[in-house]
This record gives C-alpha cells, structure tokens and sequence, in this order.
C-alpha cells in the first residue's frame, strides 16, 4: 500500500467508529447490534491485514466477501417479520444524522486519492456528489425533526436523492476496482478499499448508510400511507 499519513488513518477510523455509533443509537442502544457491528469490523479488519483482499485476480473478486454478506442481511431484514419489526423500531432522527459521516468519509477518499490508492472519479473532484448528503443531513433533521418546518414528504425525497448519490459512487467502486472485471480508470484503478482501516468502508460504512436509507424509506412509506 502507498504510504498514507496517520492523519489519515486516525480520520477513517474514527468515521467508521462514529458511523456504528450513530447507528447503535438508532437502534434503540441494542447491545447485540453494537456486538455484531464490531464484531464484524473486527473479522474483516484481520481478514484484511493478511492480505486476502488483495489478491486482485482472484474469480470470484474477493470484495464479494465485503458486501455479499450485508446484502443477504438486508434481504433477510427486509422479508422476514422479525426483520421488519426490527427495521420499524429504529429512531429515523438518528437514521437521519447518521449521513453526516460523508463528510469525512469524501475527505478520507481524496486523501487516500492523493496518495494514488483510488481514481479520481471516486473523490467530489470527479464524479462523486456524495458530499452533499453528509452537507444537508444536518440541515433535513434540523428543520424536520426540531423545528418541523419540512414534512415527512421532503424527508423522503431527500433519501431517495441521496440514495442515488450513493449508488453512483458504488458503481463507480465497483467499475474501477482492480479485479477481471475492472471497467474504468485503468491509470488509478481502486486498490485502496483492500487495505486496513479502508476495508472498513465497503464492508461497514457503505453498507450502514445504505441500509439507512432503506430503513428510512420503509418508515416513511408506511407512515404517508397510513
């Protein structure tokens, strides 16, 4: 790995930490989430510090093991009536606030950018807008939550835009990563997602922003349709 300041490093772990925290608190402060979300960085950071990731012509690509597992959970969480009971218990104020780590999380991929560990096209100088959720989540729960200025209706149009941003910059990941099926920025392709802390963001961060946003949304739904 290219060599990143400690700056750096200090700036993502604290993210991916403040990331788990606002999402325990969103879960009522449920022990056995904050167990799991751990547990799971724990496992992944180790699995990462061997160097499994960075097997780059490795079929299947090895980040499957990064986010596969997130997505059958969510499917599960999704379809399953303990799942739902679950998904409806969670506070969507702190659902809300939790977007405000994209703000270090973009200062953290143009840092690591810099250091020529991903492309340009994953940073807000390229094609990455997902700052501004990270800018307006603080401003939606404000006028929302405290001063209710701004309906519910709002609130949902604001996650699903800032879903879309986020799955812009997914794809942009996934596009250019260093695997067989590597579509983009062959220059720079994205290597810097394998190493420890950064494995923290496909396989914690990502993920809890994006299940956010779905929790979020299957609230909201429910409730303009009550």
């Amino acid at each position: 790995m290219e060599i990143v300041s400690i700056f750096t490093i200090l700036l993502f772990l604290l993210t991916s930490a403040g990331t788990v925290w606002f999402f325990y608190r969103a879960a009522n402060n449920s022990l056995v989430v904050l167990g799991v979300l751990l547990g799971w960085a724990i496992l992944q950071s180790a699995i990462s510090l061997f160097g499994f990731y960075q097997n780059w012509d490795a079929i299947p690509p090895r980040f499957i093991f990064l986010v596969v597992p997130w997505l059958i959970l969510i499917i599960i969480l999704f379809t399953v009536n303990k799942g739902q009971a679950f998904i409806d218990r969670l506070q969507i104020e702190w659902l809300t606030m939790l977007h405000v780590v994209r703000i270090p999380v973009e200062i953290t991929l143009y840092l690591i950018f810099l250091a020529k560990l991903i492309p340009e096209s994953m940073t807000f100088e390229g094609r990455n807008w997902d700052i501004l959720s990270g800018i307006s989540a603080p401003i939606i729960y404000y006028f929302v939550f405290r001063i209710r200025k701004i309906n519910k209706s709002v609130l949902l149009i604001w996650n699903f835009v800032c879903l879309g941003l986020l799955v812009n910059v997914v794809t942009i990941a996934l596009l250019a990563a260093k695997t067989p099926f590597q579509q983009i920025d062959f220059e720079q392709p994205n290597i810097g997602v394998a190493y420890f802390p950064f494995v923290l963001l496909p396989c914690l961060v990502v993920p809890l922003v994006f299940f956010s946003h779905l929790a979020a949304i299957r609230q909201l739904l429910k409730k303009l349709n009550d």
